[in-house]
């Protein structure tokens, strides 16, 4: 039920929304104008409120990293080695060591056998008595390629298939010696370029992986809002049905008692109108307290009248008796053990089914029993009827009341409890029971 003066009811119904941090940090509200409107606009606003992490690195076109490397291996290719075997030394040579130049642009699209290529030439070379850094440094970007792009396991079987072929093909160059110099370097550079390429990709991943969770985080808090939106909905929905409904009932009867009595019965008639006018300006109170909850703002403290429970029974009963409705009850049990929402739930229940009663019952009269034991609290409402259909008909006042039972059956069941209604031996039933702890199942 919403409490007048709940703060967190009059906070989430006047804002609408939740509010949500953008990226520098400061709070904006997406806070529609009425619940309606919120509950409306939250699909709508889904996309424009996730905030999609951006990488802080901007990536550098593919072609300047072809470039880059090119001029790279043409540089280490001609430039004076201190040693001999690192330069090509004829035609063939020259152009094995260059043609990585031709065939790196396809790493990206076939990682592995472009460095199968790349090692083959390596071999190559190697037989042919260079060791080039050139290629090395080909092969080094093809391993980098490879474990940047693909599977962990795949990238870690490449780099060491590629490391024992730089080494075992580098021996006939370096005269048999694992140990040369040349040889360990290269070994080395391809791990370390296998290594840096695994560190991007397990970057990578973890940019995906934070950018998913702060997605998922922010269509939870959009749920989230949606679903309080809709509960504070349904709730406003009950407790403008509890204000309204039962005094425009009282003023629908008593305004058809005054029109058939005013020639007649002029003083009955006259009885029926000051009824209406107290039904009116009851109800035009029910709803003024009604809006200032809505209205209030989030650090004011509402002093308005607590929400009626079954200590007021005797007042509901006089007030229908006033209406021409005769209310006999039976309490059995101590009724003042009922406090809390078992106690609201218990007085809004009585209220719709007398309500009803009223309204579609014969012989204005009805019955009220209220049971009180050691943990639940039960009450039964029976009116006599013309037969099931004067209440569950298709009549347009009827159509109209099953709202109010709709509305009576979530609150008893949010108190932890059930309803029946149906017809009984006696006319029309309506049976609510539910536990005296609040929240017990």
């Amino acid at each position: 039920m919403l409490r007048r003066g709940d703060p967190s009811a009059s906070r989430l119904l006047h804002t609408g929304n939740v509010s949500n941090p953008d990226r520098n940090g400061s709070v904006h509200s997406d806070a529609p104008h009425s619940a309606s409107d919120a509950t409306t606009a939250a699909p709508a606003t889904s996309a424009a409120t996730t905030a999609v992490p951006v990488d802080p690195h901007p990536r550098v076109p593919n072609w300047v990293n072809d470039v880059v490397l090119s001029v790279l291996i043409l540089g280490v290719t001609f430039a004076p080695a201190p040693v001999a075997g690192l330069n090509p030394s004829g035609p063939l040579e020259t152009a094995i060591v260059l043609s990585p130049l031709l065939i790196l642009p396809w790493r990206r699209r076939w990682p592995l056998p472009v460095l199968a290529v790349l090692l083959g030439l390596f071999g190559v070379a190697a037989l042919l008595g260079t060791l080039s850094p050139g290629i090395g440094i080909a092969v080094a970007a093809a391993v980098f390629n490879v474990t940047n792009r693909l599977p962990r396991r795949i990238g870690l079987i490449a780099t060491g298939v590629a490391v024992a072929a730089v080494i075992v093909l580098s021996l006939p160059a370096s005269l048999g010696d694992v140990f040369e110099p040349r040889v360990v370097q290269f070994g080395l550079f391809v791990a370390l370029a296998a290594a840096a390429g695994d560190g991007g990709r397990s970057r990578r991943d973890y940019i995906a992986a934070i950018t998913e969770r702060a997605e998922r985080a922010e269509r939870t808090r959009e749920d989230e809002a949606r679903r309080r939106v809709t509960e504070e909905r349904l709730r406003i929905a009950r407790d403008l049905h509890d204000a309204v409904a039962h005094q425009i009932a009282v003023i629908s009867l008593n305004a058809g008692v005054a029109s058939s009595t005013i020639d007649s019965r002029p003083e009955r008639a006259k009885e029926a109108l000051a009824t209406i006018r107290g039904a009116a300006r009851s109800v035009l109170g029910e709803i003024g307290d009604l809006l200032g909850v809505l209205r209030a703002d989030d650090d004011v403290d509402a002093a308005a009248q607590p929400q009626p429970g079954l200590d007021r029974l005797d007042e509901l009963v006089a007030q229908f008796a006033s209406t021409g409705l005769d209310v006999h009850t039976r309490i059995d049990g101590d009724l003042s053990r009922v406090t809390g929402t078992p106690s609201r739930v218990g007085y809004r229940v009585l209220q719709e089914a007398l309500t009803n009663a009223h309204k579609h019952g014969v012989e204005h009269r009805a019955h009220v029993l209220a049971e009180v034991d050691d943990a639940t609290l039960a009450l039964t409402v029976t009116n006599p009827t013309m037969g099931a259909g004067s209440v569950t008909g298709t009549t347009d006042d009827t159509t109209r009341s099953g709202l109010g039972l709709i509305g009576l059956r979530e609150r008893v069941t949010a108190a932890g409890g059930t309803v029946e209604t149906g017809p009984a031996a006696a006319g029309w039933k309506v049976v609510a029971r539910m536990p005296l702890r609040e929240g017990a199942r």
